[in-house]
C-alpha cells in the first residue's frame, strides 16, 4: 500500500502512514523548557518532591525527568537518557526518551535546561543550628575517665553514627561532643539511635545505663521531649587488679554486666557480676607490674631478684610452667611478690608445661 504522505508503497503503520511519517508527525513525549533540581550546599544531598537524598546526581535528575515531562500512555518500557556537560549551576541537557510504540522502538530528544538550586536541606538546618534530641553522658565510677577510654569511646560512637548513616538514617548526627566532669557528653540528634548507641557502649565496657527526659516545647500539637542517657562505667578497669572477699584478682574484661577476671594465687578464671564487685578495693592497673631477674626455677617455685634492690625472692608457681627468659613479671600484693600466668609474661619466651 502506499503512504499517504510520502505516497511510498511501503508498509502502512497507521492512519495510512509509514512508521517513519507517523513517526515525523506525531510526539510521545513533552518536556519543560527548564528544570530546577535542589541541592544542599552544606552535604550535598538533593531534593526530590518533599524528600532530601543523597543519591547521585544523574540518578536525581532522571527522577526529575520523569516527574515532570509528558508520556504519552501509548508508549512502553520508557527509558531516559542524559547526556550532558559539566555540572554546575546551569546545565545544558539532552533528553532522550526511548520506548516501544506498538512493538516498534522509538527515541526522542529534547534540549532543557537544568538549574541547579543552592539551599540548606533539613538535616544540615538542624545541625548547624544546634538541634539534639539526646545527651549522652558517660562518666565513670569514683574516678575519671582515662585517656585510653576517651579515645577509645569517641572512636566507638562516631563509628556507629557513620554505620548509621551509611544504613540511611540521614536525620542522625553528632551535634557536639566535648569532656565534661571527668566524662564525655555526646550531643545527639535522634533520640532513638542515642539510646541503641548507649547500650553498645554499655555492652563493651560495662556500668549502667540511667535515663530522664526533659519536655522541651510542642511539636504537631504533641508534647517533645529531649533525653538524657547517663552510662556510669565500673570504677575498675580491664587490666586492674583488686582485692574481694579475701583474695586478689586481675580483671581480664568487662563485658556488659560481666567482669572476667583470673585469681592471682591460683590463675583459675572467674566471671563475676559487676554489682558484686562495687565494693572491691582497686590496687592499680599495669603500673604495679615489676620487671624480676630469674634466678633460678624448680618445678613449683622460682628464686626472683630485684634488679634494683638485688633482694631475691622465692615464689610459688600457681601452676606448672617453664620460664625460658631472664626476667620474670610479678605484682606485689601485701607486700608479697606473686606471678602472673604465662599470657601476661612475654608469651614468645614462655612454653607451658614441665
Amino acid at each position: 500500500m502506499f503512504c499517504v504522505d510520502c505516497g511510498k508503497e511501503l508498509k502502512i503503520f497507521r492512519d495510512g502512514a509509514c512508521i517513519d511519517c507517523y513517526l515525523r508527525n506525531h510526539s510521545f513525549s513533552k518536556s519543560p523548557e527548564v528544570i530546577d533540581i535542589f541541592s544542599c550546599s552544606h552535604c550535598g544531598a538533593y531534593k526530590y518532591k518533599n524528600t532530601w537524598v543523597t543519591d547521585l546526581f544523574d540518578e536525581i535528575l532522571k527522577r526529575v525527568i520523569k516527574n515532570s515531562f509528558y508520556f504519552s500512555n501509548e508508549l512502553r518500557s520508557v527509558d531516559i537518557t542524559t547526556n550532558y556537560g559539566e555540572e554546575k549551576e546551569r546545565i545544558e541537557c539532552r533528553v532522550t526518551i526511548s520506548g516501544l510504540l506498538d512493538d516498534v522502538k522509538i527515541d526522542e530528544d529534547h534540549e532543557i535546561l537544568v538549574r541547579v538550586r543552592k539551599t540548606v536541606c533539613d538535616v544540615c538546618s538542624k545541625r548547624y543550628g544546634g538541634y539534639h534530641e539526646a545527651v549522652m553522658q558517660i562518666r565513670a565510677d569514683k574516678r575519671k575517665l582515662s585517656k585510653g577510654e576517651i579515645v577509645a569511646i569517641q572512636s566507638t560512637v562516631e563509628t556507629l553514627v557513620e554505620s548509621m548513616q551509611d544504613k540511611g538514617n540521614r536525620a542522625l548526627f553528632i551535634t557536639d561532643d566535648k569532656e565534661e566532669h571527668g566524662g564525655l557528653d555526646f550531643y545527639l540528634s535522634d533520640k532513638g539511635s542515642a539510646l541503641t548507641i548507649i547500650k553498645k557502649i554499655q555492652g563493651k565496657y560495662g556500668g549502667s545505663v540511667k535515663q530522664s527526659s526533659k519536655n522541651i516545647g510542642m511539636k504537631d500539637s504533641r508534647q517533645v521531649y529531649r533525653m538524657t542517657y547517663l552510662l556510669r562505667l565500673p570504677s575498675f578497669r580491664k587490666g586492674d587488679f583488686i582485692s574481694y572477699a579475701g583474695s586478689f584478682f586481675r580483671i581480664s574484661s568487662i563485658s556488659g554486666n560481666k567482669v572476667r577476671v583470673f585469681e592471682i594465687s591460683s590463675w583459675m578464671e572467674k566471671v563475676f557480676d559487676v554489682n558484686d564487685l562495687e565494693k572491691a578495693s582497686i590496687l592499680g592497673g599495669g603500673e604495679i607490674i615489676r620487671d624480676m631477674i630469674l634466678v633460678s626455677q624448680t618445678e613449683d617455685e622460682v628464686q626472683i631478684m630485684d634488679p634494683k634492690t638485688y633482694r631475691t625472692f622465692d615464689v610459688r608457681k600457681p601452676e606448672p610452667i617453664s620460664f625460658d627468659s631472664k626476667m620474670i613479671r610479678i605484682v606485689k600484693l601485701d607486700d608479697e611478690p606473686c606471678l602472673l600466668p604465662g599470657e601476661i609474661q612475654d608469651s614468645e619466651n614462655n612454653t607451658k608445661g614441665i
